[in-house]
């Protein structure tokens, strides 16, 4: 089913708020997994939901809880996110290591103890929209591991996604938004692939014996699970490594090693680095050459009628055509957006009608 971007977060707030959470906050949380879906990012969107709203219930996530500052040593921020939206207190973090770099030049953010961060181009657009270049890594402990090393069939990291933002080469042009797993798709972008019915690349996940599969069951079937493998061999591989130390051990927050505690919910750490570029030199020289070098690469040549996109490119084409036509929901999310909605009083009627389905 299609559904309008705004209706859908509004049902998404209710459901949010119905779980208890300060509106302010689950506004700000519905409108980051709307904007998932819109730009095309559907394994961040809306299908979290239902998972938050159980993680509330089951006491994993603390719904009004804010960033707290533990350390504080010139531009190095270290902060606590008391297991609070990701959302909230990721923008939060985010908000004071910009202020740093305003001040230094530089922030370096080590945050841990946060549920779910969301799409972490977020906290790029974040950086971005107040003139700063940003570089973020991520690592998740949450249940099981899902990715396995290169050359190996068991899972030892989560998907540990890599952003790095640029601002705007011209004023009111729009920003280089690089993100991504360091698996070879996210574990989302699974779990909306089994609930479609449909098939996920291959060379992404291997069985529980270790074979080659296209079968998203191999992770969400019920069965015994298998693994994603990560992008690129042993590239993917060493990032996923280095997201585990800089945004687990770092941080403070802990890796995916066997000692961490794998019950509490979607847990997240980050280390973000937020520099001014202005600090480093001739600003219009910055931004003129990285119009040339983007210029440059957008002029390729091309095999048949592809298009060479830069990153962020494909986001906010997608983002044009569904706020035009709608989010597709599948009718299994649909089922377990009703089914969270229920456990907080709203029933499916309600919900379908907030939804305007």
């Amino acid at each position: 089913m299609l559904i309008q971007a705004e209706k859908l977060q509004a049902a998404v707030l209710q459901m949010l708020r119905s779980a208890g959470t300060d509106e302010a906050l689950a506004s700000v949380v519905a409108a980051d997994l709307l904007e998932a879906n819109l730009q095309g990012h559907d394994s961040h969107g809306v299908q979290l939901a239902p998972r938050y709203v159980l993680n509330v219930l089951e006491g994993k996530l603390a719904p009004n809880a804010g960033a707290e500052v533990v350390r504080q040593d010139g531009a190095i921020l270290v902060v606590d996110g008391g297991m609070g939206f990701g959302q909230v207190v990721g923008r939060q973090a985010m908000d004071l290591a910009i202020e740093a770099a305003r001040n230094t030049g530089a922030g370096l953010l080590a945050l841990r103890n946060t549920h779910h961060l969301g799409r972490i181009g977020a906290y790029g657009e974040r950086a971005v929209a107040a003139g700063m270049l940003s570089l973020h890594f991520v690592n998740a402990v949450s249940g099981p591991p899902v990715v396995a090393p290169f050359g190996g069939s068991e899972a030892r990291f989560g998907t540990n996604p890599v952003c790095i933002a640029i601002p705007p080469a011209v004023p009111g042009g729009r920003p280089l938004i690089l993100d991504f797993a360091t698996s070879a798709i996210a574990i989302g972008k699974v779990r909306v692939a089994h609930a479609a019915g449909k098939p996920v690349p291959e060379g992404s996940l291997v069985d529980h014996a270790g074979q080659p599969t296209i079968d998203p069951g191999a992770m969400y079937g019920g069965g015994p699970r298998g693994a994603l493998l990560p992008f690129g061999q042993h590239k993917g591989s060493g990032l996923a490594l280095m997201c585990e130390i800089l945004a687990g051990a770092l941080t403070g927050g802990g890796t995916n090693q066997p000692a961490t505690p794998k019950d509490r919910g979607i847990v997240n750490g980050m280390f973000a680095m937020v520099l001014d570029p202005a600090r480093f030199g001739d600003l219009e020289a910055f931004r003129a050459e990285t119009a040339a070098m983007v210029a440059y690469v957008k002029a390729s040549a091309t095999a048949g009628d592809q298009q060479v996109l830069v990153a962020g490119e494909k986001e906010q084409i997608t983002k044009a055509e569904r706020l035009r036509g709608g989010i597709p929901i599948p009718s299994a999310t649909w089922e377990e957006l009703c089914g969270a909605a229920a456990e907080v009083g709203i029933t499916r009627d309600r919900l379908g009608a907030l939804a305007g389905i």
